[in-house]
């Protein structure tokens, strides 16, 4: 039985073949740090690691190649963001459907006397962005969101809330894991001073790549998360001023910059409208069959537009955990299942404490896999008798 990876909104899978070759090439052909050799195969390193800053700028509209800086992964860049910017007395706006990557940072802020509130989303996990007015106090600073739901996908109103912001003086944080790579995203347009990203999802690099763009004015108030050797000033021990050297200290994970580069050259010549096309279809369809399902919920938009390639669902006669089971153990259909890290987002949806099944879509699905995963779910969901 060959599996099936519908769980492209935890990490996509597969991705294109020249990310592992582009890591392989620098792991035996290369192998050198940057900012601390002067030789060839470091100048060759540090030029692939400008282009892929290059890259993210021109992906992102970013401000300036400068001002993206590579993490780990998305969680460490709002990590970075969130305790670098918020002091004591700061008031923050977050959407009801936030990821624990923004919660929990603005939970522990809390204890430094940091406060948030958070905008109210319908069941649909649409923001009501009516109720923004009424959510401001003289000390808000920041809103914090993410531009589509990890639970449900449903977009959220990036640009309309960035607008709001700058009328009324805030900072706009963006969280794009689930949207980079698939749709359009522009600092600019949307209003962002600081945009979070992963590598490892629609950007279909691999894991342990991430980072964040930013204001170069934004720089300045920002106090760096972590601080030591970046290769750059070392006849100082204060952290350099300027950037990206200022949010990067240690050694960058080079290997899987590779990967990104390799991925983002790939998502460049395939075009990200062709991969929201073909994801957005995958859902339709998707939704479409389930909707003919008994004994199961589907939970979010009725439809494939405006939201991310995510779809939960919630059987009505059973705990999804048993239905996610037998998925991977008798069908082979590989999901994700329970609270996705997202707890509040559950909360909105109606489908705490529970949680949902998640199938989510990527580049490399095909209708006739979704079309297997329809068949197994109809199957399991007529099932009368679980334990």
């Amino acid at each position: 039985m060959e599996p099936i990876y519908l769980d492209n909104a935890s990490t996509s899978f597969p991705k294109p073949p020249q990310v592992a070759q582009a890591m392989f090439d620098y792991v035996t052909g290369c192998g050198c740090n940057i900012g601390r050799g002067g030789y060839e195969g470091a100048y060759q390193a540090e030029e692939t690691v400008l282009r892929t800053r290059q890259q993210l700028c021109r992906l992102f509209h970013g401000p300036d190649s400068r001002c993206v800086a590579f993490t780990k992964n998305i969680t460490e860049s709002l990590n970075v963001l969130l305790k670098g910017l918020l002091r004591p007395g700061d008031h923050v706006l977050v959407s009801a459907m936030e990821h624990n990557a923004v919660m929990r940072p603005l939970t522990q802020l809390t204890r430094r006397g940091v406060t948030f509130d958070r905008i109210p989303c319908r069941p649909d996990g649409t923001l009501m962005t009516e109720r923004l007015p009424g959510l401001l106090r003289e000390n808000t600073r920041a809103v914090v969101m993410l531009h589509a739901s990890n639970v449900c996908g449903t977009l959220l109103p990036a640009a309309e809330v960035g607008a709001f912001c700058r009328e009324n003086g805030l900072l706009f944080l963006l969280d794009t894991a689930q949207t980079a790579g698939a749709f359009p995203i522009d600092m600019e347009a949307m209003g962002a001073d600081a945009l979070a990203f992963t590598g490892h999802k629609g950007l279909m690099g691999p894991q342990g790549t991430g980072g964040f763009l930013l204001r170069p004015e934004l720089a300045a108030q920002l106090e760096p998360l972590l601080s030591g050797g970046t290769g750059s000033a070392s006849h100082s021990e204060e952290v350099p001023s300027f950037l990206p050297d200022r949010f990067e200290a240690g050694t960058l994970n080079l290997p899987g910059i590779m990967g990104l580069h390799a991925a983002l050259t790939w998502l460049e010549e395939t075009g990200i409208d062709a991969i929201r096309a073909h994801e957005q279809a995958l859902t339709d369809r998707f939704l479409r069959g389930a909707a003919s399902i008994p004994n199961l919920r589907l939970v979010g938009l009725a439809g494939a537009e405006n939201r991310a390639a995510v779809v939960p669902v919630v059987p009505e006669n059973t705990d999804p955990a048993f239905v996610a089971d037998a998925l991977g153990r008798e069908f082979g259909i590989q999901v994700r299942v329970g609270l996705h890290c997202a707890p509040n987002a559950h909360r909105t949806l109606g489908t705490f404490p529970t949680g949902a099944i998640r199938f989510s879509f990527g580049p490399y699905n095909t209708p006739g896999q979704v079309d297997r995963a329809l068949e197994a779910l109809d199957a399991l969901c007529r099932r009368t008798v679980w334990l």
